[in-house]
Formats: C-alpha cells, sequence, structure tokens
C-alpha cells in the first residue's frame, strides 16, 4: 500500500508530499525472494497484518511526523525524508 504525506511548514504557505510504501512482513520477504534476498527497504513502513488499519498506520504516522524537529523547513524535510521519499529529494537548484 502506498501512503502520501502532504505536510508543510506551520509558519507559511505550501504543501510538498512524502510517499511511503506500507508493507507486511510477508510482502518484505517475498519482495526479497524477487530481487535474488536483498531488498532496499527506504521509504518503507513494516506494520504486522493485526496493525494494518487506516486509523492505526494515520495516528503513528502523525505522532512519527509531530516529533520531528529542525531550525527552518528545510531541515525538517530532510528528516522527514528519512521516513518517505520527498517530492524536493536531492534536489539542488
Amino acid at each position: 500500500m502506498n501512503a502520501r504525506l502532504t505536510l508543510g511548514p506551520t509558519d507559511g504557505p505550501g504543501d510538498e508530499t512524502f510517499d511511503v510504501t506500507v508493507c507486511t512482513p510477508e510482502w518484505l520477504a517475498q519482495a526479497c525472494r524477487k530481487t535474488g534476498g536483498i531488498y532496499d527497504a527506504r521509504h518503507h513502513v513494516i506494520v504486522t497484518m493485526e496493525q494494518f488499519h487506516e486509523r492505526v498506520l494515520h495516528d503513528w504516522f502523525e505522532a512519527r511526523v509531530r516529533a520531528v524537529e529542525g531550525d527552518d523547513w528545510s531541515e525538517i524535510g530532510n528528516r522527514l525524508g528519512r521516513l518517505g521519499f520527498w517530492e524536493f529529494e536531492d534536489y539542488t537548484p
């Protein structure tokens, strides 16, 4: 399942997206088998089937995002980019 987080600075306009793949350990094991035993799971969140509920995921993402701090939006965005693929990841003007 793909999750798109739309986030932005609290002190200004604009939203940016962070894309996360939400999967189960079983899905991850299958992905590993398909790639010869190694799978790069960056920007993935792994949940058990028992926790695979939209409300639980929403609450977890909200708490995870609220815990991120930084001096400015760029710093915060880079830290959030560890969770999901930031649309401006690796961007250089």
